[in-house]
């Protein structure tokens, strides 16, 4: 549901029906200049015509929730635009699929975060039909001290060229992913795990995740 505060609606109102309605008042005028005797009339009047005609609400509200959306899109394309080499050319960051593709897809995600891990082989699957596809993958531990262990599983588990093997595994792993569920699955695609503990210390591995 799109919420709205009462003084937003307010401020539409006015501000729409006295240009629609207010016929001979000055429409310049701030509201200081009109009497309480006119400002309760012309509140009557706003009144009236939005009772009669109550749809120019939904109206007002898909127009101002276009203008918010517009808005939010550009910021987006700015933010993008502003951290495009840390989001397309990170030396930290996996890349999957065709690292020459004509089309990037960034991914951020987490490994407790079902969400990821049911859009999981639908990653897998754009990776596997579209050759010019190159895939960012970003590690994104958010959820609580086993994701942070097990995101600094994953990045460590590079130094041991089982990095996109250790992280499907992972994605693919069902329940809670704490420290002990992490070095169990990173035992079962053959990752040295002494190494693993090692590697995990690295400054890179600190600054990927910063």
């Amino acid at each position: 549901m799109y919420a709205i505060s009462s003084r937003t609606i307010r401020q539409i109102i006015v501000g729409a029906s006295l240009s629609a309605l207010l016929v001979g008042a000055p429409l310049a005028a701030s509201a200081e200049e009109f009497t309480d005797a006119q400002k309760k009339e012309i509140g009557d009047v706003v009144r009236d015509y939005l009772l009669k005609n109550p749809k120019i609400l939904r109206e007002l509200f898909a127009e101002l929730e276009r203008i918010e959306t517009e808005e939010r899109e550009t910021a987006a394309k700015s933010g993008i635009s502003e951290t495009r080499d840390a989001l397309f050319r990170s030396k930290y960051s996996h890349v999957a699929g065709n690292p020459d593709g004509d089309v990037t897809m960034v991914e951020f995600f987490d490994y407790n975060c079902g969400y990821c891990k049911r859009a999981f082989p639908d990653v897998q699957a754009l990776i596997d039909s579209d050759k010019q596809l190159r895939v960012v993958i970003k590690e994104f531990p958010i959820l609580g001290p086993g994701s942070l262990y097990a995101a600094r599983a994953a990045i460590a588990s590079k130094k041991q060229g089982k990095y996109w093997d250790f992280h499907s595994a992972l994605m693919n792993a069902r329940g809670a992913v704490d420290e002990a569920r992490t070095l169990a699955v990173a035992k079962e695609v053959g990752l040295d795990i002494e190494k693993l503990k090692k590697d995990m210390e690295a400054d890179e591995v600190n600054e990927e995740i910063a």
